[in-house]
């Protein structure tokens, strides 16, 4: 089969049999036509002409390009590779997998970093006004505050949540109209239920009762609960901007992602004792593998309160 079809098919079966996301297709897209590239310019255009030395090879090629590539972009990169042969293999496109003895290289653990909770206060406070306590009060907001409560109440949802940033973009209305939870639909289109704190149930109210009706006004009707200026859904990189300019504002020097708010609610709730199966099942994790990292950030945290608390610790 000529590679060009054989990749398009395989992109066509994760998509919609195994369902996933569209950025993860998006990837192994990117990092296909890449391989496919390399491959015609060994002169190979046809999947049964693709051999292990060719597909080591490629990979060893990536793996001493300049300036280096990331290991986590490598190992995503052998497992697009991977991934298309194994697929041609087992639907019988062709007789032999020849990425079989191909390796994931071995990436180094880096902890995540996670925000103090006095400087998510601090980010969450820079964001937006907080949600009116007074009893009755209707007022509308100020046309400079309309995109305030907006902020307050996106980044108030994603640390009560630890939902990833794409989850809560694609949030509508009708996810958040179930009291004290939220129906978040993550990678896989699989979906969750997750717990929604105080704070941040009044500051989506807010916005949603002083805000959004104008927002809304502006542009084409829109069944999404986060909009733009102009009416329309809100994107990630919209909402990456907003996070970096309130970060900006709160005076934090480290780094703050969408991601940071994340890790910063799954290492405070392992901090105040949570179940680190819980927190995977809060997170959307597959595995609970991946929700240990946040527990070795608890230990460090332990050590350093020993470190500097105990007076026999040196």
């Amino acid at each position: 089969m000529q590679l060009a079809r054989a990749v398009d098919s395989y992109l066509r079966h994760i998509s919609i049999e195994r369902g996933l996301s569209e950025n993860t297709v998006s990837a192994y897209r990117r990092d296909l036509a890449g391989y496919v590239a390399w491959l015609a310019a060994q002169g190979v255009d046809e999947s049964s002409a693709v051999t292990p030395e060719l597909v080591a090879g490629f990979i060893a090629e990536r793996s001493g390009a300049q300036p280096p590539v990331a290991a986590s972009s490598l190992a995503r990169l052998q497992s697009s590779v991977r991934g298309l042969h194994r697929f041609l293999a087992r639907e019988g496109i062709e007789d032999a997998d020849p990425s079989v003895r191909l390796r994931p290289p071995k990436q180094p653990r880096r902890l995540p970093k996670a925000l103090t909770i006095d400087q998510v206060e601090a980010l969450l406070d820079a964001a937006g006004p907080p949600p009116p306590t007074a009893a009755g009060d209707e007022t509308g907001a100020a046309p400079g505050d309309l995109l305030g409560l907006r902020d307050r109440a996106l980044l108030e949802l994603l640390y009560a949540t630890g939902a990833r940033v794409s989850e809560i973009v694609q949030l509508d209305v009708d996810d958040v109209g179930h009291g004290d939870v939220l129906r978040v639909r993550g990678k896989g289109s699989k979906e969750r239920i997750v717990p929604v704190g105080s704070y941040a149930r009044a500051a989506v109210d807010a916005y949603l009762t002083r805000a959004r009706p104008e927002l809304s006004r502006r542009g084409r009707a829109s069944a999404r609960l986060f909009l733009g200026a102009r009416g329309a859904p809100l994107s990630r990189q919209s909402a990456w901007l907003i996070i970096h300019a309130a970060a900006e504002r709160a005076q934090l020097t480290a780094h703050v992602s969408p991601h940071t708010l994340r890790h910063s609610f799954a290492t405070h709730l392992l901090q105040g004792g949570a179940d680190v199966r819980v927190v995977q099942e809060l997170l959307g994790h597959a595995s609970v593998a991946t929700t240990q990292i946040y527990t070795y950030v608890s230990v460090d945290a332990l050590r350093d309160v020993y470190a500097t608390s105990h007076p026999r610790a040196r």
